[in-house]
């Protein structure tokens, strides 16, 4: 069969591709090795959101008192909350398989490879290899748990964040590598329905390094406050796994001094590697740099009709950046006037409680481009509809250049933060100054208030500080 593309991978990079290009006149297949939707529909960003609001509902039975309601005994049901995590991700991932059909995208099941003349093999479960051939080919083939050296994942005591979603038994104790999103996530997770958590991040940051330190600093005291240990600046240097549990010996890299702990199981956070082994780049003479397949600002590999796109490119490896890529390469691909993705005003968030949400440049980042900068922070301790939630921990931070109002990032913690970013992304894309973000009128009482209040706090006219 001919197709005018081929996407290799179905997540949130490769289906978004395939449909944008059916929408566009295009005939469309995907090559699938697994299930519909990728890692972050089945096994992350989607199933790891329904653990979290699990822990969060928890959470609040515990304190349902501070709300004046009386509860009596709760208890975490492990079980319960990993079934119903399975259960969103199984109906979603259903959502995509309807998506595909709607828009006559042919679904290859089978682990996908490419082949000379833009040829896409594929091999199904039972070893039966099929070649198609396509004018344009879309590599969409994601990311894994990246595994370190001394941190071998053996799936049963050194796991990674896909066992941690699907354990069958919930621990007692555990170690968690890396303070990224992923790493503070689980730690909230698992803490707050009783696990005793050990962070050990060897940034010298602490929790969520690539933040703006305001932020870092500030969900390292909340977290200390829950009851979770973080180590910072500290390098894991063995996990002796011979015995019933971990022994896991770390160093401060400052100090030099070396802490023993003890677990029931570890979690490898340490971040993401691309999944571009044996899918035919080097027979292709596709180039690529540190692991990544190397691509123009349109997502064109050195090799005519082939492209590239989400967690096997350089870049933010997140859901929704490998989602505009997609539609961006794909609308390029059709002749469409596109313009190239500005990957300083993608969003980031990190769905711990509570959340964070950032984007542009952080306040040293912003000195260090050599920006003459104003900074406006705005305590929730101080938003009326944050004290009736109950959810005063946090701020919402902004920065703005001082010469012409630019809004050069915005750096957020609180409850709902997630949903609060997008305006800030969508105030820095419409070139949006510091003055007009303090004129412009926000509801009361709610949490996105806050935003405007940090803009005026920059400007010397907050009211409510």
């Amino acid at each position: 069969m001919n197709f005018d593309l081929i996407v290799i991978g179905t997540g949130p990079g490769g289906y978004p591709a395939a449909i944008r290009a059916s929408q566009l006149g295009m005939k469309v297949a995907v090559v699938e090795k697994e299930s519909l939707g990728g890692i972050c529909l089945n096994w992350g960003c989607i199933p790891t959101k329904a653990l979290l609001k699990s822990a969060q509902v928890f959470e609040y039975i515990n304190h349902a008192e501070d709300y004046g309601i009386k509860v009596s005994s709760p208890k975490a049901d492990f079980a319960g909350m990993v079934k119903r995590s399975r259960s969103v991700a199984d109906g979603m991932s259903k959502g995509v398989t309807f998506l595909l059909k709607k828009n006559k995208v042919t679904v290859l099941e089978g682990f996908g490879k490419l082949s000379r003349g833009k040829k896409v093999e594929v091999t199904d479960a039972k070893g039966k290899a099929t070649t198609y051939e396509a004018k344009h080919i879309i590599l969409a083939t994601g990311g894994r748990a990246k595994e370190l050296p001394n941190l071998p994942i053996d799936g049963e005591k050194i796991i990674e964040y896909r066992k941690a979603m699907s354990l069958a038994k919930q621990p007692k104790s555990m170690v968690i590598v890396g303070a990224g999103a992923i790493g503070v996530e689980f730690a909230y997770f698992y803490h707050s329905i009783g696990t005793e958590v050990t962070v050990v991040e060897f940034m010298e940051q602490g929790l969520v390094p690539r933040e703006d330190k305001d932020v870092s600093k500030a969900l390292g005291r909340i977290y200390k406050k829950k009851g979770i240990k973080v180590l910072g600046n500290t390098a894991v240097e063995t996990v002796d796994t011979k015995g019933t549990g971990c022994v896991v010996t770390a160093k401060n890299r400052k100090t030099g001094k070396a802490v023993t702990i003890k677990c029931d199981v570890v979690l490898s956070a340490a971040g993401v590697s691309p999944n571009t082994e044996n899918i035919g780049l080097e027979a292709m003479g596709i180039a690529t740099e540190r692991g990544l397949v190397k691509v123009d600002e349109f997502y064109r590999t050195n090799v005519a009709g082939i492209y590239a796109i989400g967690d096997i490119v350089a870049g933010p490896a997140l859901a929704h950046v490998a989602t505009a890529e997609a539609i961006t390469c794909v609308e390029k691909i059709a002749g469409e006037n596109v313009e190239p993705i500005d990957y300083n005003n993608i969003p980031g968030c990190t769905y711990c409680s509570p959340e964070i949400a950032s984007v542009g440049y952080t306040e040293d980042a912003a000195k260090e481009a050599g920006y003459d900068i104003k900074v406006g922070k705005f305590p929730f301790s101080a938003s009326g509809k944050a004290s009736a939630a109950g959810a005063k921990d946090g701020f919402v931070k902004v920065i703005f250049d001082a010469k012409y109002g630019e809004f050069l990032g915005a750096h957020m913690i609180g409850a709902n933060v997630t949903e609060m970013i997008a305006e800030v992304v969508a105030a820095r894309k419409l070139e949006t100054t510091g003055h007009e973000i303090v004129k412009t009128i926000h509801p009361h009482p709610t949490m996105s208030e806050a935003v405007m209040e940090a803009a005026a706090e920059a400007y010397g006219e907050v009211i409510h500080l």
